[in-house]
């Protein structure tokens, strides 16, 4: 006898917090980085805290606008409102393709545009004079010093992301082309590639390694106010706490890890770098983040057209 099949639940318009959970989990699980996991949870931990206190309303088109006058009301930055966002649709997305909620509300969601950024926030980039200050803060006599000083070295010299250098292990560290450099370097998105490290960064990196007898594993561990070193590793905030301390030190008060990094990409261009190796250097998709990273100014007093083989 031929059993009855059972029927199908038609998908919802109104999501409740199990079904939010479930899409929650998925969303996170198809994420490829701990820095995106991190910032989508919160995001989605967010949306569902609003979702929620407000009147059971459809997971609709219009609820999401309702959520981004929210969002703009709190005076957020455009680019954290896009992420937000960008996490609301994903979770839609997810919804839909788990059967929980329709494909044509998941479709309106989708369509709801993100925020327009008006103007350019000004980077923080320093001198080469105020990098070689900063450089020379820490007291390479210690095991901290050596350790903090090799960790602006890369930071400046290399232009690594604080979480590269935080999850650097010694095996990386590789000779290509008789050119010491950061082998097969896995960073944001899961992007690959391999960053040159000038002689004077591997120099700061071996009197870290000889001072704390560190021979395999992470380049980086925590070292304790009695001058001992222990653990595995070090966290992205340690890098945090090492930039802002030295560049006080320095009379620098608002530096930050990732200045470093678009320092690098200035110096690089100022000494002759081509675009194109900064952005791989970098690792960046596009070509425009990287021209972001230099901040480029006019220069009118030496203009790029006085001469071009036209004069008299």
């Amino acid at each position: 006898m031929r059993s009855k099949s059972r029927p199908k639940h038609p998908p919802r318009r109104v999501l409740r917090l199990p079904d939010l959970d479930h899409a929650k989990r998925a969303v996170l699980n198809s994420l490829g980085s701990a820095a995106s996991t991190r910032a989508y949870t919160h995001a989605i931990d967010d949306f569902i805290e609003w979702y929620c206190w407000e009147p059971r309303l459809a997971f609709s088109k219009p609820v999401v606008l309702r959520y981004r006058i929210e969002l703009e009301g709190r005076q957020l930055s455009a680019s954290t409102i896009n992420l937000r966002l960008a996490a609301v649709r994903r979770l839609a997305y997810e919804a839909a393709d788990s059967g929980l909620l329709s494909p044509e509300l998941a479709a309106g969601i989708q369509r709801v545009k993100g925020e327009k950024r008006l103007g350019v926030r000004l980077g923080n980039w320093l001198t080469a004079e105020q990098c070689r200050t900063v450089l020379a803060a820490p007291d390479v006599q210690t095991l901290r010093g050596n350790r903090d000083r090799a960790i602006l070295a890369l930071l400046f010299g290399c232009g690594l992301r604080r979480g590269e250098v935080a999850s650097l292990d010694i095996k990386s560290l590789q000779q290509r082309e008789d050119h010491w450099a950061v082998v097969d370097l896995v960073g944001k998105g899961r992007h690959i590639r391999t960053v040159p490290i000038p002689d004077w960064v591997k120099a700061a990196v071996d009197n870290c390694t000889t001072a704390a007898a560190i021979a395999e594993g992470r380049l980086f561990r925590c070292v304790s106010r009695y001058g001992s070193v222990w653990g595995s590793g070090i966290t992205e905030k340690v890098i945090w706490h090492v930039v802002r301390r030295y560049g006080k030190a320095a009379g620098m008060q608002q530096i930050a890890p990732h200045d470093c990094r678009r320092t690098c990409a200035r110096l690089c261009h100022a000494a002759g770098g081509e675009l194109e190796q900064i952005q791989f250097l970098l690792g960046h998709v596009s070509v425009e983040t990287t021209e972001r990273y230099l901040g480029c100014k006019q220069r009118l007093r030496q203009a790029v057209n006085d001469k071009i083989g036209l004069e008299p």
